[in-house]
């Protein structure tokens, strides 16, 4: 059995700030890796100044080196769009693993927006990870009106493969400011100039054809 962490978002671009809360994440969570969840397109957000999904996983590739942190864009493969339908194919294929859904805190600041999200956190449990200015705003969340009841202490984070769902933890780290917002901000063109190595797969480092644009995961276990 794996204890593996799952990180969604866009990762437009992937920064220092994923990689920081992954490594918090593995250690105060005991995981064995953290896949980061590459979204093909995000309902929540515009798809104006989205780089390509290619140029997002590459650079999630490039920030996950030398890390038990995988990328991936199975949510492409799967055919999936909405975070509810992703956990539960995940679940159904990965059957002797055990996953944990990790968050900032901002998202849980809006996760009552999220398609099904009661369903969500009757799949996996959630490890909600302060970022900067955000904490405040995640405690008085909608979505803490219902889950603030099945939360379990920090100190029992690495007991979490054992909590009845839904399941809930808050972890607090020292946070890292990075965002991507202000990276595109002060560099709109990043992806374009990295286009011939996106097509590349970063932690396989094996040629990609441009239409297969996800890291492949272990198949599921024999019936």
């Amino acid at each position: 059995m794996k204890r593996i962490g799952l990180l969604g978002g866009s990762f437009n671009p992937a920064h220092e700030g994923h990689r920081r809360i992954s490594l918090f994440a593995l250690d105060a969570l005991g995981l064995d890796e953290v896949w980061w969840l590459v979204s093909p397109g995000n309902p929540l957000k515009p798809s104006r100044g989205m780089a390509p999904l290619s140029a997002r996983l590459a650079s999630a590739g490039r920030m996950a080196r030398h890390a038990p942190i995988v990328p991936t864009a199975i949510e492409a493969t799967l055919g999936t769009r909405f975070t509810a339908d992703t956990l539960a194919r995940l679940v159904r294929r990965f059957p002797n693993d055990r996953f944990v859904w990790l968050m900032g805190a901002d998202n849980l600041a809006q996760f009552h927006q999220w398609k099904r999200w009661r369903q969500i956190a009757r799949t996996l449990p959630i490890a909600v990870i302060a970022r900067p200015g955000y904490d405040a705003a995640a405690r008085s969340a909608v979505a803490m009106g219902w889950l603030g009841r099945f939360g379990h202490s920090p100190g029992t984070a690495r007991r979490w493969t054992r909590w009845s769902l839904p399941a809930l933890v808050l972890l607090h780290t020292y946070p890292d400011p990075t965002s991507a917002t202000a990276r595109r901000a002060a560099d709109p063109d990043w992806h374009r100039r990295r286009l011939p190595r996106a097509a590349r797969d970063r932690v396989t480092r094996r040629p990609v054809p441009p239409e297969d644009t996800c890291l492949p995961l272990p198949p599921p276990p024999a019936p």
